[in-house]
């Protein structure tokens, strides 16, 4: 049967639905928005790309927020919390997609010596400079992200939904693209053309750097590695933890732990337990989240099979 968990994780999962959803919707009006004003823009180009490919993580959150609640079936008698895990990698290849994408395109338009061109435009029968539009545009593409991020992020530590948190970081993506993308645009109107590659360039590192810090966390959890913490290619404080209450426990025992989406496996090999096991017990005190465990299994001495 599915893990059941606390009422106020309940609570913070139907919260986290609802700002995907308001993502989907919100970010949709900022690709328009985007897609209208481009012109011939390096800065503005890449940033309706990573928009574009921000939608990503929002839209894996949500399928796999239906997948793992449905009950095992004989086709997968384990259950659907692996999905998240699933989700986590396909949201982490996106975040590392549109790093690099932005760190080549922009590069590349340094090396070649492009120099970009921002025209006038005539709106309502005036003339200006379509830069200020561009500007407009990226001003307000800026803003959802920014607070749906910061919105997401608190969601994501309390559920550990590395999704979420991957998702998180792609917000924060969004609006420094943005941001960038209005430095470039200024600079292109002050005659620096290799301003608006250059402002692309700026953020593309940090986003290569927390994407490939996904990808090896999510590529650990579905080879069955440890659990890793929800900022980082780490093990987690609290896996830790628990590896160590269980050996000191049954201290002939060989501890295995690992991570199915957001819940932990534990594997005691070697012995048997004399009682009935309560995972809420087991669970390190002062540790917070104790519905994470949500599964304990002992392998007898002289056992040859592996799970």
């Amino acid at each position: 049967m599915t893990q059941t968990m606390p009422p106020e994780i309940e609570q913070d999962l139907a919260r986290a639905r609802r700002l995907e959803w308001v993502t989907l919707g919100t970010m949709s009006t900022v690709l328009v928005l985007m897609f209208l004003a481009a012109g011939s823009s390096q800065a503005m180009r890449t940033a309706w790309f990573e928009d574009v490919l921000s939608l990503v993580p929002a839209l894996v959150f949500l399928i796999a927020a239906k997948v793992e609640r449905r009950q095992p079936s004989r086709a997968f008698p384990y259950g659907f919390h692996r999905v998240q895990s699933l989700a986590f990698l396909i949201s982490a290849v996106t975040l590392a997609s549109v790093g690099g994408f932005l760190l080549f395109d922009s590069a590349s338009t340094l090396i070649k010596g492009e120099h970009v061109t921002i025209a006038p435009v005539t709106l309502f029968g005036q003339t200006l400079w379509l830069g200020w539009v561009m500007i407009a545009a990226l001003v307000y593409s800026v803003i959802p992200p920014l607070i749906l991020g910061r919105l997401k992020l608190p969601v994501a530590q309390r559920l550990q939904d590395k999704v979420l948190h991957t998702d998180a970081l792609m917000q924060k993506a969004d609006w420094m693209t943005g941001l960038a993308g209005i430095v470039g645009v200024l600079g292109v109107g002050l005659g620096f053309w290799w301003a608006d590659a250059t402002a692309s360039m700026f953020i593309a590192a940090s986003i290569v750097r927390d994407g490939v810090s996904a990808l090896r966390s999510s590529t650990a959890e579905l080879i069955d590695g440890a659990p890793r913490k929800l900022e980082k290619d780490e093990i987690a404080a609290d896996a830790e933890e628990l590896r160590r209450r269980l050996a000191g426990r049954y201290p002939d025992a060989q501890i295995r732990l690992r991570e199915t989406g957001r819940f932990f496996n534990a594997q005691v090999r070697g012995v048997l337990p004399e009682n009935q096991v309560d995972l809420d017990e087991l669970w390190p005190a002062g540790e917070d989240r104790p519905w994470r465990l949500a599964q304990v299994s002992f392998i007898p001495p002289g056992a040859d099979q592996e799970s």
